[in-house]
């Protein structure tokens, strides 16, 4: 059985908590005793204002020596530390406050524009850098949208750059040691195990897409005669977890099978909820969920176990994620038993097409949990961020006509209208490579990152003195400000422009600098299913074409409460022209969804 963590975050960071708090007045207390000995006493109002300030005192002494001891290993080192982002609050509590807004209510990139210089801070304009460190109670973080700072992190210096301690802190409930959250060689196991599976034979299978994009497409064009709007975001969600529950279990949760959820403002707002619903049935919303909570944790900082005292957020929720994947992994593992008992080799499964992924981990290992984290971790990768790219890459469609209407020639004269893609027609599509490329450079599916120095390090700075990173630091990487920069991405960094991937742009900007385009990550830990998650994104796109005509966006089918607010308006870059809300957990999304109506068209396939 697959057991979890029952003490709750809470207890043991509070226990730690109360020993550091405790800890300055019971030495103060110690040394009235020893003086006592020795008949050295002090009044006893003395010792007890000795009390109430030895922890701030201690407190104060601690951050002095810290800061301090960074400055004289930076100068050591010929390095300086980078620019901080000053609050005005003590330990910086308003910059604290400043990030959770921006997370529930802001625009993505609006939690890092003040510390680049891109917006004022507290009516005082920040200088403008790449790099920069920010404080909140006291500890050290670095953020940067530099891609030379980004190649040294995930590249040049990777041996000494991990996921860390913290983050799996954050993450452990939701990933355990999986891929995704694993360092070092637990890492290196997990990645070997499933590198072989995300070959080119393996990827280039489309019948499981083919279903449940039948499926999708039979759902959009029920609406599409009725002329009304669907949300589109829910649909790709739906459709990259059937396909990836089938692609890594070999058992669909069939989320496709379930009503569509209604527009704002209808009688029957969202799809109507059975009381008794199934394991399967509940696992896409819990699995969501717990996502969702555990991508608050950092945002809140170091302090988040407080606010899970009594149980973790995520319990009731990995319950049913649990509930629903241990049967799977336990029915894979009775049939291997099997297999052995009968003396049948694995090298028989290999040549077969049925082989899901938890068939070859299976041939690796008979640990439940490895099994368990593994699958989980590949589950996010494979699903949410694939949907995320579709969903942005329709809202840029109904944005822009005239690239639909130039993806459809493309589809019409390598395919046709009728034809299923094969994975040499995806191979020969430039232009439909080009579209993604560019929804993904302006709505990357993993728009930050973050990562933790083992030991000292130093990276580039554009004045040529290296940046000092301390052993312990957070490394936060903006890809989302990153990808949407004028200085590497030229003038029209902002606009929407597949050509941009096509034309001497390409050879002026990405070429020469590849670390400023990562929406698969980069270096030794670049993703696994890159090829896969292309291959996805181009079938779907070419049957939705293949169908569709034309679509556009239908704002009053948007919950107000999701709408961009009005004051984006007035401000620059794509912020001002948003017509929906992009927000983020582990993913981006569309805030209330993306709601489109399409039109199918006169030449597409007759169902």
């Amino acid at each position: 059985m697959l057991t979890r963590k029952s003490l709750p975050p809470g207890v043991p960071f509070l226990a730690r908590l109360a020993i550091v708090v405790a800890t300055p007045p019971v030495v103060v207390f110690v040394a009235s005793r020893l003086l006592a000995v020795y008949h050295v006493g002090l009044p006893l109002w003395a010792w007890l204002v000795a009390g109430a300030l030895s922890g701030p005192v201690a407190l104060t002494a601690r951050i002095w020596s810290k800061y301090r001891s960074f400055r004289r290993r930076a100068d050591r080192a010929g390095a300086a530390l980078p620019p901080a982002l000053e609050g005005r609050e003590i330990g910086n509590f308003d910059t604290l406050r400043g990030i959770i807004e921006a997370f529930k209510t802001g625009y993505p990139s609006d939690m890092f524009d003040y510390g680049f210089g891109d917006l004022p801070v507290h009516g005082v304009t920040v200088p403008q850098t790449d790099t920069f460190q920010y404080n909140v109670f006291w500890d050290m973080g670095i953020v940067t949208k530099d891609p030379n700072v980004v190649k040294a992190v995930l590249a040049t210096d990777f041996p000494n750059f991990e996921k860390g301690e913290m983050f799996h802190q954050y993450t452990d409930s939701l990933f355990g040691t999986g891929v995704f959250n694993s360092d070092g060689d637990l890492w290196k196991f997990h990645r070997s195990m499933s590198r072989p599976f995300f070959k080119k034979e393996r990827i280039s299978h489309f019948e499981i897409f083919e279903r449940h994009a039948d499926l999708a497409l039979s759902m959009i064009r029920e609406r599409a005669r009725s002329d009304a709007a669907l949300n589109f975001q829910e649909l790709i969600a739906r459709f990259t977890l059937d396909s990836a529950t089938e692609f890594l279990f070999g058992n669909c949760v069939h989320s496709l099978n379930a009503p569509l959820p209604h527009p704002h403002g209808e009688a029957l707002f969202g799809a109507e909820v059975k009381a008794d619903r199934t394991i399967k049935e509940r696992f896409p919303e819990a699995f969501s969920t717990a996502q969702r909570l555990v991508a608050e944790r950092p945002r809140i900082g170091w302090v988040w176990p407080i606010m899970e005292v009594f149980k973790s957020k995520t319990d009731e929720h990995m319950a049913v994620v649990d509930a629903f994947i241990e049967p799977l992994l336990q029915e894979a593992l009775r049939k291997k038993d099997e297999r052995v008992k009968a003396g049948e080799t694995f090298d028989v499964k290999e040549s077969q097409d049925d082989e899901t992924l938890l068939d070859h981990l299976v041939k690796q290992t008979s640990d439940l949990q490895i099994l368990h984290d593994e699958t989980l971790n590949i589950l996010l990768a494979g699903r949410d961020t694939t949907a995320a790219a579709l969903t942005f890459g329709v809202y840029l469609l109904c944005q822009h006509p005239a690239v639909l209407a130039r993806l459809r020639d493309e589809i019409g004269g390598h395919i046709g209208f009728s034809r299923r893609p094969t994975y040499d027609d995806i191979r020969d599509m430039k232009y439909l490579r080009a579209f993604l490329n560019e929804t993904l450079r302006l709505y990357p599916s993993v728009p930050f990152d973050i990562r933790f120095a083992i030991k000292d390090a130093t990276v580039p700075s554009p004045d040529g003195k290296p940046w000092f990173i301390p052993a312990k630091t957070p490394v936060v990487y903006s890809i989302f400000n990153m990808h949407r920069d004028p200085k590497y991405w030229g003038p029209t960094a902002d606009q929407f422009d597949p050509d941009r991937f096509i034309d001497e742009r390409l050879n002026q900007y990405l070429v020469p600098n590849p670390f400023i385009f990562l929406p698969f990550n980069a270096g030794p830990r670049i993703c696994l299913g890159q090829q896969f998650a292309y291959n996805e994104m181009s079938f779907f796109i070419i049957r939705l074409l293949q169908n569709f005509s034309s679509m556009s966006l239908d704002l009053s089918a948007q919950p107000p409460s999701a709408r961009p607010p009005p004051e984006w308006k007035e401000c620059s870059g794509r912020k001002a022209v948003e017509e929906v809300h992009p927000k983020l957990h582990f993913t981006l999304y569309a805030e209330g969804g993306l709601w489109v109506k399409m039109r199918e068209a006169d030449n597409g396939i007759v169902p």
